[in-house]
This record gives structure tokens, C-alpha cells and sequence, in this order.
């Protein structure tokens, strides 16, 4: 039987301070030792213990290239995200001999690629690094936008700097390897594009929710493109999240569903799936716009249709109330003592609303408990 060809990948470019590119298709391992910069000699390749068949594999092409790769097995999701293990990469890299002209590959989840863009800003002021996301999550959020960070007991990602990769790599076949209740939670910030900016997405999700959560099915790869070019439109404009001010939104913008996220996130110890508390942040968003009258009845129930729809959570206990209250007010998207929450009115249409009255808030989350 003749094989057919794969399909070109999609090449979005990201128009930064640094610009680069992200790749997302099928078979793009190959890809990534052609990111990494004439003169780079070692390879420093995070990843988690899930991870390792790929990351030999990576670290073949990489030898193979003329590359030393030195692989660097960190923890599984957040627990990697820590200054013990930050610490750790740090050594390595000094014991291996690691210059300003060498760099680091991030292969995992979220969480490995915020760390490893950490390790690289970091080390001697900043090294080269390419980002090689595993899962939905990291595709279409973490690896892109060149925000890194490692987590704190105040709170998530509290520690960190903005620093862009040479390049991303989204390999969709590295989907196949993730387990079903990953891949739906990635969608939540797929989901969560298409409220902010591409509302096309929510349309496609409705037209065939079960081909979403299909690791091969070409609907996916068309929502991670889109998903991936509403945020590298969004960090063109606003790397630093330094346009919003007042009510207008740069790229506070992604940060749509967040606050009360993090804030589930840490309660649960971070023991929930990211995506699956940013769902919940979206329904706590969308009624907190509808009570504050900025949004319609309609497009706040649809969030709670649209992320029902693949299987993404959308209630939370009713007893957490003021515990999330207390860790929203630390969020790092606080400002001074004022709440800030990215909220919608409309589709595709955001402002910030600051300061909001606690009963407000309360009423929101009454809408959201369990």
C-alpha cells in the first residue's frame, strides 16, 4: 500500500522582542536539532521519567546532528516546577561544562517546559532553548509566549521571568501517548481561545465534541493551530503584559478563567489538572460578567454547554468560597490589594473588571459550587 506524504506543518510565527516560530504537524522530532543555532555544542534535555522513549529518541537525532545531549530526568507535572529542582538542573549544567552557547530543550508537559525555560533564563543570564510540548496543555498555552516559572508555597508560578525560545515544537503525535483525561483538560485552553478571540473554535468543538478529545482526528490539529495563533497574535502585541491599563485588556487577555484557576490549583495542592481548574474559572468568569452586567445570559451559559461537552469540570465545593478569596488575593495578577479578573462582554471581547464587591464575587461562585 503506498504511504501517503505528511502534510507540511503549520509555521506561526511569533513576532516578539526574539521572534520564532512554532511548528505544529505530524513526525517533527527531526525538527528540533535544526532550531538550535550554529555554535551550540551540548544539549541539556528536561523531561519527566513519562517521557524517556522520546527523549532517547531526541537524544539520538541530537547526537546524530553533532550535538552532546545531556538528559536531565525532572519530576512529573508541577512537582518539577520548584527551586529544589531548578537547583538541581543548575548543577548539572554547571558540572557539565554548559556556556552561553550551548542549550536546553524542554520535552513534557506544561510544567517541564515553564521549567526548563526557567533553567535556560537563568543560566549564565540566558542560554538557547527549545520548546518540545507532549501535551495539549503545553501546545497551545505553556510552551508558547516565553513566560517561565516555577511554583513557591505562596502560590503557582510566582517566581519566574518572561524569556522566549529559539523555537516550538508541537508533534502531534506525541498526543497518542496521553492519557484521555490529559487531553481534555488541555482543551480547556483551547476552549478558552475561542471565548477571547476566535469564536470559530467553540463552533468547531460544537459541530463534533468527540473528534476534539481524538489525539489523530484532523479537528484537533486544526484547534491547536487556531489556539496557537490567537496567543502568538496576543504576546506579539503585549510580551510583557504591560498594555492593560484601565479597563482595556493586552496580554492579560490569556489569563481569562485563571484567577479562580490558580486558586483551585493550590487548594487542591495542585493534585487537580490545570485545565480542568481553568474550566472552572471560566464559568466562575463568565457569571461574575453576567452578574456585573456586562455579559449576555446566552454566552455565559454557552461556556458551561461548550466545556460540559468534552468532559472539562464545571463546579467546584460550595464550602471553598473564602479560602479561594484569601489565595486569589495573592495572585500575581493582583495588583496592590485590588482584585483584577479578565472578564468578557461578548464574545471575543474582553475588558478587566477591578475591584469587584465581595458579595459579587460570592454570588458568582454560588453559580459555580457543587
Amino acid at each position: 500500500m503506498r504511504m501517503l506524504p505528511i502534510a507540511e506543518p503549520a509555521r506561526i510565527a511569533v513576532e516578539a522582542e526574539r521572534p520564532y516560530q512554532v511548528l505544529v504537524g505530524h513526525g517533527l522530532l527531526a525538527e528540533v536539532p535544526v532550531l538550535l543555532d550554529a555554535g551550540v555544542q551540548r544539549v541539556a534535555l528536561l523531561h519527566p521519567p513519562t517521557m524517556i522513549k522520546t527523549a532517547v529518541r531526541l537524544a539520538n537525532l541530537l547526537t546524530a546532528a553533532g550535538l552532546e545531549p545531556v538528559r536531565i530526568d525532572v519530576p512529573d507535572a508541577e512537582a518539577a516546577k520548584s527551586v529544589a529542582v531548578a537547583e538541581r538542573c543548575w548543577s548539572i549544567l554547571g558540572n557539565a561544562g554548559f556556556t552561553r552557547s550551548d542549550g536546553v530543550i524542554g520535552l513534557g508537559g506544561g510544567a517541564t517546559t515553564d521549567l526548563a525555560g526557567f533553567v535556560a533564563a537563568t543560566w549564565l543570564r540566558g542560554v538557547r532553548v527549545v520548546m518540545v510540548p507532549t501535551s495539549l496543555l503545553g501546545m497551545v498555552d505553556a510552551a508558547v509566549g516565553g513566560k517561565t516559572g516555577i511554583n513557591t508555597a505562596e502560590g503557582k508560578n510566582l517566581v519566574g521571568c518572561f524569556y522566549e525560545p529559539v523555537g516550538v515544537v508541537c508533534d502531534l503525535d506525541l498526543l497518542a501517548t496521553l492519557l484521555t483525561p490529559h487531553l481534555i483538560a488541555g482543551l480547556a485552553e483551547v476552549i478558552k481561545c475561542g471565548f477571547i478571540a476566535d469564536p470559530e473554535i467553540l463552533t468547531m468543538i460544537e459541530s463534533d465534541a468527540v473528534a476534539a478529545v481524538r489525539p489523530d482526528s484532523p479537528l484537533l490539529r486544526d484547534l491547536v493551530e487556531r489556539a496557537v495563533l490567537v496567543k502568538a497574535r496576543v504576546v506579539t502585541a503585549d510580551l510583557r503584559e504591560t498594555a492593560s491599563t484601565g479597563y482595556a485588556v493586552g496580554r492579560e487577555l490569556l489569563n481569562y478563567g485563571h484567577t479562580l484557576g490558580h486558586a483551585i490549583e493550590r487548594r487542591e495542592g495542585f493534585g487537580w489538572r490545570h485545565g480542568d481548574a481553568v474550566s472552572v474559572g471560566m464559568i466562575f468568569a463568565a457569571e461574575l460578567a453576567r452578574l456585573a452586567g456586562r455579559l449576555d445570559q446566552e454566552t455565559a451559559q454557552r461556556h458551561r454547554l461548550v466545556l460540559s461537552s468534552v468532559g472539562l469540570p464545571t463546579s467546584y465545593p460550595a464550602d471553598a468560597f473564602d479560602d479561594l478569596l484569601h489565595t486569589m488575593a495573592i495572585d500575581k495578577k493582583t495588583r496592590g490589594s485590588t482584585l483584577r479578573f479578565v472578564i468578557l462582554n461578548g464574545l471575543a471581547s474582553a475588558e478587566i473588571l477591578a475591584a469587584p464587591d465581595h458579595d459579587l464575587l460570592r454570588a458568582a461562585y454560588a453559580a459555580v459550587a457543587a
